[in-house]
């Protein structure tokens, strides 16, 4: 199951980067199945370390997900030099894995891979308006 799509990156980091890092037949297109081979990729890392805490495949993906797929899968098209700032996004995302991994960090997810649902409910409670006859002793 893939965590992100091209878009997402596209989203991210833009499309001229996508097509720097996987155009290697300089036709001007970004390689789609480049793309798809680092998102793969990095879903099935991100797998390894959830599925000893979820059941996999999640069926509600929670968005921090997303992010992390998409810093991991940007790392794995660089092929020699990676800059700090994408090298500093994949050893985050590592670093997140590894403590959802040791349960320290919680997706939010029950066991059945569902948004737990919420009992808080919104409400609104006024005061008695301030201009009112009784509050005004007899000046309205």
């Amino acid at each position: 199951m893939a965590y992100c799509t091209t878009d997402n990156l596209i989203d991210r980091y833009g499309a001229d980067e996508l097509l720097r890092l996987t155009d290697r037949d300089n036709n001007g297109f970004i390689d789609e199945q480049a793309v798809s081979a680092a998102i793969e990729d990095a879903s099935d890392l991100i797998d390894g370390y959830l599925g000893g805490r979820y059941t996999l495949p999640l069926s509600v993906v929670p968005s921090v997900l997303i992010k992390i797929c998409a810093d991991i899968a940007r790392f794995n098209m660089y092929d020699h030099t990676v800059p700090e700032t994408v090298d500093k996004n994949n050893k985050a995302a590592m670093d997140f894995l590894k403590s959802v991994g040791k349960g320290e960090v919680r997706l939010g997810l029950s066991d059945s891979n569902e948004s737990p649902a919420s009992d808080d409910q919104i409400q609104i409670q006024s005061e008695e308006g301030v201009f009112s006859r009784r509050n005004s002793k007899g000046f309205i």
